[in-house]
């Protein structure tokens, strides 16, 4: 009789090598991996990990949840991204992405209710709660590749130099700020000036566009985690091409939180970083608190 701890886990994959990394540190452990691969966004790498993949589009819940049920899935996570501008913005959501009755009922009241609130949070927690009530949990990808998140300290480059640490510690309040209102969890800055911040176009168009505002390079990168983040979905990520996008727009410095951001392909991702002069540090919220601190005081004794 299956049990939560030796029945396959389902996977909802979208964009990028998370998902990849998730479904290969759960078969190393022993575990079979059934797949749900988000048309449009998942990788065909999956189906050589994976005991199984189907392919699906977003708007299939009710199949989801059928295609798990078929498998013996108890528990389900979600790893990778969705384009969510593309999803929700770029013509009729009910024509593009032909939702089924689970969808309509899961997304229904919030896309189109009188209340409409499309947040991530409230999207993602009412997927939780469809899977819920069809008798499956859904797990963070990190309890089961507990590996990606990154530990504490400077993973690559220099030691942050003090206008670098001031730029860290006014950039990660803003961002918390940010993430405490669902907006979007990365900005950036130099000099004490907010240059972008990410919000449905997410982080890669953030530093594509912070490289148009600021052609003199030479800015950060903050990347924090929402107040209270549930780590069942939507933690920060970022990977070689954040190094790569960060080094052709000109940043230098790319702060981001221990514990509570994915590195994914990290070898790759310090090398890059190395290679383009970034410093990576994972910072906590200590750290940030200790810089505030020295400024406070340094700044009194310029007063004095």
């Amino acid at each position: 009789m299956n049990t939560a701890s030796n029945s396959p886990v389902g996977i909802i994959a979208g964009w990028g090598s998370f998902p990849i990394e998730v479904a290969q540190a759960i078969v190393r452990e022993g575990r079979d991996v059934c797949c749900i691969a988000i048309k449009g966004h998942a990788s065909r790498e999956l189906e050589s990990i994976c005991k199984d993949v189907h392919w699906l589009g977003v708007g299939k819940v009710g199949g989801h949840i059928r295609y798990f049920r078929r498998h013996g899935v108890q528990q389900v996570t979600m790893a990778g991204k969705l384009f969510k501008s593309d999803i929700l913005f770029q013509g009729s959501v009910w024509l593009k992405h032909l939702p089924d009755l689970h969808a309509i009922r899961t997304f229904g009241p919030l896309l189109f209710g009188r209340k409409r609130d499309a947040r991530d949070d409230r999207l993602l927690l009412a997927v939780t709660n469809t899977y819920t009530r069809s008798g499956m949990e859904i797990c963070a990808a990190t309890d089961f590749a507990p590996e990606l998140l990154v530990k504490h300290g400077t993973l690559v480059g220099k030691p942050l130099t003090n206008r670098a640490q001031r730029d860290v510690q006014m950039g990660w309040q803003v961002a918390r700020q940010m993430g405490g209102m669902d907006i979007g969890q990365s900005i950036t800055i130099k000099d004490g000036t907010v240059i972008a911040v990410e919000a449905i176009e997410g982080t890669d168009a953030c530093i594509e566009r912070t490289g148009e505002l600021c052609r003199r390079g030479g800015w950060t990168l903050v990347k924090v985690s929402k107040p209270n983040q549930d780590m069942r979905f939507d933690v920060p990520t970022i990977g070689p091409q954040t190094v790569q996008r960060v080094a052709q727009a000109g940043g230098t410095v790319i702060a981001i939180e221990a514990g509570k951001t994915i590195v994914v392909d990290q070898a790759q991702t310090v090398d890059d970083a190395r290679r383009h002069g970034i410093t990576i540090v994972a910072m906590k919220q200590s750290d940030v608190a200790s810089i505030e601190n020295e400024t406070a005081l340094a700044n009194e004794s310029n007063v004095a």
